[in-house]
């Protein structure tokens, strides 16, 4: 698709004061590239937005770059960034995200399945409903089935274990605040789970029924391995938000229940080989005959090390860790008593805020 790009402007303090950030990771989508720009700048040009719009090229191997380059070129709201090689989604979010200087951020994908128009939308349930991040629900989606399932299953278990309701954890299309990007980090393939993590540091989340197209160009990058990537990642994504803090405590919960259910199997062991001593009526037993004795006996040395481990990762977890990172503050007031925002502060930097007050 041709496209005519918008007539270079130089870059003005106020331009570099941008209201919204598009974030966009690419991966072999050479065919989809200008038609999504074309959409996304007439968007933000009807609603007379200061905007940018940051493509991150993941290390494809198509002419994604040349494309990027050719729009950033003929646009100076447009920066590219290239990967030397596939770094995974979560990696290119992160490079957007740091890159992005909007007080909100979006992040799209870069197939044209993603409807700009819906741009409107998320501003909207975010100012009105009064939120820090807003996600798309691709309630109709034009997807194959064996695509959609998974991913239904999925976020149903994101759901439940995770408390953060939403029907589609999966979806590309989300709105931040500036805050949010800046206080949630990323890596490995955590990209799926970004609503989740803002949930447990305190912030806000919602979502909207969004309008998702057919793809027009390229193929689905979908597969089983990521099926499984996502269910190992969201086992990590339950652990780190529920106890990056405090691993003992569910260490040592499974140990103690190991190994009380190690004692009191050997303690009803050691009964019923002493009634069977006592009594004629019973046969005498020999605890080395029974196997429950060795299972009781490898219950008492798993539990043993669970709780072990649980007390070496708390250590851990004091040394190393950063107590300021345990807290995200939303407002605070000053010396005359006047609240501030400060949705932007976290750990060290409220408190140095504090300090200066």
């Amino acid at each position: 698709m041709h496209f005519r790009p918008a007539e270079r402007q130089p870059r003005t303090n106020e331009m570099l004061a941008m209201k919204l950030s598009a974030v966009i990771p690419v991966y072999n989508e050479e065919e989809s590239l200008a038609a999504l720009y074309e959409e996304i700048r007439q968007v933000m040009s009807d609603a007379d937005h200061n905007y940018e719009i940051i493509f991150v090229d993941d290390g494809s191997t198509d002419g994604s770059w040349d494309v990027i380059r050719c729009l950033a070129e003929a646009d100076e709201s447009v920066e590219g960034i290239r990967f030397r090689r596939n770094f995974g989604k979560a990696a290119a979010l992160q490079a957007g995200f740091k890159a992005s200087q909007g007080e909100i951020v979006f992040t799209l994908d870069g197939d044209l399945q993603d409807d700009p128009s819906e741009i409107p939308r998320f501003l909207t349930e975010l100012e009105e409903g009064g939120l820090d991040v807003v996600s798309g629900w691709k309630k109709v989606r034009h997807d194959p089935w064996h695509k959609v399932l998974p991913s239904r299953v999925f976020n149903w278990m994101v759901s439940r274990l995770t408390g953060v309701r939403l029907h589609d954890h999966n979806c590309g299309f989300k709105c931040y605040r500036r805050s949010v990007v800046e206080e949630v980090q990323l890596y490995g393939e955590l990209h799926r789970f970004v609503p989740v993590l803002a949930a447990s540091r305190g912030w806000s989340v919602g979502e909207i029924e969004i309008n998702h197209r057919q793809r027009q160009f390229g193929k689905s990058k979908y597969g089983v391995r990521r099926i499984v990537k996502g269910f190992l990642d969201l086992i990590t994504v339950y652990l780190f938000t529920g106890f990056r803090q405090r691993p003992h405590h569910l260490l040592g919960t499974f140990g103690l229940f190991s190994l009380g259910l190690g004692v009191m199997g050997l303690a009803a062991l050691t009964i019923w080989r002493i009634l069977s001593h006592q009594l004629i009526s019973l046969d005498p037993i020999h605890l080395t005959d029974k196997a429950s004795f060795y299972y009781c006996i490898l219950f008492i040395l798993f539990g043993g090390q669970l709780v072990t481990m649980g007390i070496l990762a708390e250590m851990v977890t004091a040394h190393t860790s950063n107590p300021d990172d345990a807290y995200s503050v939303s407002a605070r007031t000053d010396i005359s008593g006047h609240e501030s925002d400060s949705q932007t502060l976290s750990g060290d930097q409220a408190d140095g805020n504090a300090a200066d007050g």
